[in-house]
């Protein structure tokens, strides 16, 4: 997976946004020798993830972290569970606080979310995946927080695969020609996947040679249709739009292969964490 962004360097900006010039309140209190225990506590049931970029903020804040213990990325944690415990400086730990917290809340959200819809299929031959609807920026962190919540990778941008969407078929004028452009211009080894939402257009992707259709918005009795339709055909297929938890199992009974959920990033609510300090 191809990702532009350097971490640190986002990471570093990140906290600069937050500081400014300088933490006022902090620096005018807390002596630059103090230092202080470190106790982050679950206030709700969830999945843990970004503990990395967690503890990476610390380190470049210049934290001086000892005594690190955790647990890891991808654990069940239960409310008044007691997640990491370290030692630091306190002015860089209070300084680092607000924004290792946005992160570590966003990216166990994710998690957490993206482990009830597996939860909800975890008998059925599916993957849940995630979609390109993330934060700018915070893609991969995103995507590895749906890992650890039990998902799947999909693509990670417009580099990662094909995929023919419905402004592509604008241009391009129909589902045959979008195929056979791209085959010409691209390895043998490569994917295609076709977005439609009509029945019409699932029999014209199987008989131009789709090798994927991504089932955009289809009610149920759709989709079954569209599942009974590529029988017999080489074709992985994918439900997208609109899933909910709720849906996302009886979506999964018919048959397909892939769902891929835009909410476990972009609607989700951040899990419940408390920082604690104890000045030593």
């Amino acid at each position: 997976m191809y990702c532009p962004i350097d971490k640190d360097e986002l990471l570093y900006l990140t906290l600069q946004e937050d500081i400014g010039l300088g933490d006022k309140t902090t620096d005018a209190i807390v002596p630059p020798e103090a230092r202080c225990k470190v106790k982050l506590v679950a206030k709700a049931d969830g999945i843990l993830s970004g503990l990395d970029v967690f503890r990476r903020l610390y380190e470049i804040s210049g934290a001086d972290i000892t005594n690190w213990k955790d647990l890891p990325d991808g654990s069940h944690i239960k409310k008044g569970q007691v997640i990491v415990t370290f030692e630091g400086y306190a002015r860089p730990v209070l300084t680092t606080e607000r924004v290792s917290l946005n992160f570590l809340k966003h990216l166990s959200g994710i998690a957490t979310l993206t482990s009830k819809f597996v939860e909800r299929v975890k008998d059925l031959p599916v993957r849940i995946c995630h979609t390109r609807k993330t934060m700018p920026l915070l893609r991969a962190m995103e995507i590895e927080a749906v890992v650890h919540g039990g998902g799947h990778r999909h693509r990670f941008n417009l580099s990662d695969g094909i995929l023919i969407k419905e402004n592509h078929l604008e241009v391009a004028g129909d589902i045959a020609t979008a195929i056979k452009q791209i085959r010409e211009r691209v390895s043998h080894l490569e994917r295609i996947e076709v977005e439609v939402n009509t029945l019409k257009q699932v029999k014209e992707a199987l008989q131009s040679g789709a090798d994927a259709i991504l089932l955009d918005n289809m009610n149920l009795e759709e989709i079954k249709s569209a599942v009974k339709e590529a029988k017999g055909y080489p074709v992985l297929l994918e439900a997208s739009g609109n899933i909910t938890l709720e849906r996302v199992r009886p979506i999964a009974e018919t048959g397909v292969h892939i769902i891929s959920v835009g909410a476990i990033t972009h609607s989700v609510t951040a899990l419940d964490i408390s920082l604690l300090i104890e000045k030593v």
